[in-house]
């Protein structure tokens, strides 16, 4: 003790009595004070206290949290300021940032949080990658323990690894605010775990950062409990893997999707009204949203609407789904507006019904379309009813783009014949019909599939790219919609 105050005699001697030694350190004193980029707060930094004033201290400032409506419970293990004027600029500035003492007593720990050391960091970087400064206080809610985290050990890094998925810079702002929870993940974890996993099954690496930045959720799923489980049950209903990559790259929410509660009892369902077992994959890469709707309550509104308004029983339903599952989400006044119009050109109520059957796809079709089409029917070709009955594909081709100008090549050589044999078939196809000497026979008409191809009996298949494998087929199916 003694040693002690004669050196601080002998410091404040050389000071006192050398000016050249206390100029730099006046320097030092005055500048401390001055930080250009935010106004240093009130802080008790240096000042040693013992176990009764720190004892004296959280009280005093347990206290002044109750009068303001904050449950200091869940602060007794942690580091508090030792004067209340500090945790009141704590308070003051969250609350600046938009949060309630509700949202701090959801998570009070972050009361625990420096100012100028954790908090005002943290938040520059958020700004500084692209979360606009109004959206900071929800940043806050949404994950509080932001505040506690490192710029240069933890937050940093993860954006880095973002940007290497190819995630666009000026997109890393909006991943983050869907998903603030990234910035607490390891980065040899979960992330890159779930991004090779869906690379080795056949997603593109190209294709990772558009999908981070629709549902960047997945980075954050297990591999062994919810990625794969998943992937193992779709190709076990006949999807090539080859086609869920490419399902999985445009719509990755499907992995979002709860596996028991929601895809297997959704497949479950889909089969007990009707669906087919190897109908199932192609009802799924139609429309992948499908396992996870509400899908009992859409399909029995759907199904007793059909069987009421249209007079389709459970069974042409079931065919109808099949062919064009968005069928179950499909609003049931725009489903009458079609068949109100088909109606009302005279066909009968049943041969309407054969019609959606066979093409769902009209229900869907805007009306407009409908009426040019069955105009140039009607006047320009001048055919008989019966042949749409037979052939009610012919409202979802182009007029402007097939029907006119095949038509009209029709004229021009003087052929006679049926609807899908000048429809149902590619422009390469069409040519080869109208320079041969004949028309081929006559056979069942083709079988349609929405998105697909077009396939014959005798398994025949009518597209541009004959050669197509059953996998490429799905996926066209797939990326159609």
């Amino acid at each position: 003790m003694i040693s002690l105050l004669r050196r601080t005699k002998l410091l404040a001697l050389t000071l006192t009595s050398n000016p050249k030694t206390l100029r730099p350190f006046l320097r030092f004193l005055s500048s401390s004070s001055k930080f250009p980029e935010y106004e240093m707060p009130s802080v008790t930094w240096g000042v040693v206290q013992g176990r009764k004033e720190r004892l004296v201290s959280r009280v005093i400032i347990s206290d002044y949290l109750k009068t303001i409506g904050i449950i200091p419970d869940e602060l007794e293990q942690v580091e508090l300021p030792s004067t209340v004027e500090v945790m009141r600029e704590r308070v003051e500035f969250l609350q600046k940032l938009g949060l309630t003492i509700d949202h701090i007593n959801e998570y009070p720990l972050m009361l625990g949080c420096s100012v100028r050391k954790n908090m005002i960091p943290v938040l520059g970087y958020l700004e500084k990658i692209g979360i606009h400064r109004s959206k900071l206080g929800e940043f806050v809610v949404n994950y509080p323990q932001v505040l506690h985290a490192s710029v240069v050990v933890e937050l940093a890094p993860v954006v880095k690894f973002l940007r290497g998925l190819d995630v666009e810079k000026q997109d890393i702002g909006y991943v983050l605010l869907k998903y603030p929870e990234l910035l607490g993940f390891k980065l040899e974890g979960t992330m890159s775990t779930s991004v090779a996993y869906l690379v080795s099954i056949g997603v593109s690496p190209r294709d990772i950062g558009p999908m981070v930045t629709q549902y960047p959720y997945f980075l954050g799923m297990r591999v062994g409990t919810v990625i794969k489980p998943i992937v193992d049950y779709l190709v076990s209903l006949g999807l090539p893997k080859k086609v869920l990559a490419r399902m999985i790259e445009k719509r990755a929410y499907v992995l979002g999707y709860d596996f028991e509660e929601c895809i297997k009892l959704n497949v479950d369902c889909l089969i007990s009204f009707g669906i087919r077992r190897e109908a199932l994959a192609s009802v799924i890469a139609q429309f992948p949203q499908i396992i996870g709707l509400p899908l009992k309550a859409k399909l029995s509104s759907q199904q007793y609407f059909f069987n009421l308004k249209l007079k389709i029983d459970p069974d042409g339903f079931a065919r109808v789904v099949e062919k064009m599952p968005q069928i179950v989400s499909l609003n049931q006044n725009v489903i009458m507006k079609s068949v109100d119009f088909l109606l009302g050109r005279g066909i009968p109520a049943a041969d309407v019904a054969k019609m959606v059957v066979k093409c769902p796809q009209l229900v869907a079709l805007p009306v407009e379309l409908m009426k040019n089409s069955y105009y140039f029917y009607k006047s320009e070709m001048g055919r008989h009813v019966k042949e749409l009955v037979e052939f009610p594909e012919y409202f979802t081709y182009s007029l402007e783009s097939r029907i006119k100008p095949r038509y009209r090549r029709l004229q021009s050589k003087g052929v006679s014949c049926s609807l899908d044999w000048f429809l149902n078939c590619s422009d390469q196809r069409f040519e080869e019909r109208l320079q041969a000497d004949y028309i081929e026979m006559e056979t069942v008409g083709p079988s349609f599939v929405m998105g697909g191809k077009l396939e014959l009996p005798g398994n025949e298949v009518v597209s541009d790219k004959e050669d197509e494998s059953d996998d490429e087929e799905l996926y066209r199916r797939t990326v159609s919609l």
